[in-house]
């Protein structure tokens, strides 16, 4: 067997390691474009079935993710009912973004190939999240995939110009950690998520 060609422990701290990082908890500093872009060049080097590549990233920075907060929470206005809608979860929206260095729109572009089912498409388009993930652990960066109905509806979609087929599958808020801000998380013990099967 040769050497690997990577250090295996290293990569498995770095995927222990991930955590979600919300925009309340980002600092004020803002992260190089340069940066942005090596991480989704990590992103699109995810699988993908039939290399149908089927992921779009929209990326929100400087006033763009300003304008896409707004968006937002004339979205949520909109297909809100009236007795529902709460102006702290309108102005959530528009703080979201402006706390944010950069927004990314993870969208699913349809391939043209009838073969390959969309949910394959769909999953090919989490890899490429969970690289994106990955990648901002790595440099000491925060991120969270937000998702749910103002992501998915037929709205947003509109307002980014995606066909019928095409999926907004979240929006991924990326920023700088605050000084000290050490994220928790927890897993169920791996023996309650496996089972194998010997013969």
């Amino acid at each position: 067997m040769s050497e690997p060609e990577f250090n295996h422990e290293d990569i498995d701290r770095l995927m222990r390691s991930r955590r979600s990082v919300f925009p309340q908890n980002f600092s004020t500093d803002k992260i190089a474009d340069q940066t942005i872009q090596e991480i989704l060049e990590n992103a699109r080097w995810a699988p993908t079935h039939g290399m149908t590549q089927p992921w779009l990233f929209l990326v929100f920075g400087a006033e763009g993710k300003n304008r896409l907060g707004r968006i937002l929470a004339e979205i949520y206005r909109k297909i809100t009912a009236e007795v529902d809608f709460k102006e702290s979860k309108y102005q959530k929206h528009i703080e979201r973004a402006a706390q944010s260095s950069h927004v990314i729109a993870l969208c699913m572009r349809r391939g043209s190939n009838p073969k390959i089912p969309e949910i394959e498409e769909i999953e090919a388009v989490a890899c490429a999240a969970q690289n994106i993930y990955l990648s901002l652990t790595a440099r000491g960066l925060g991120g969270y995939w937000s998702s749910g109905a103002i992501v998915y509806s037929d709205e947003l979609k509109e307002e980014f110009g995606l066909r019928a087929a095409d999926k907004i599958l979240g929006l991924f808020y990326i920023g700088v950690p605050a000084e000290g801000h050490k994220p928790n998380s927890t897993r169920e013990a791996l023996e309650s998520k496996v089972e194998w099967i010997l013969d």
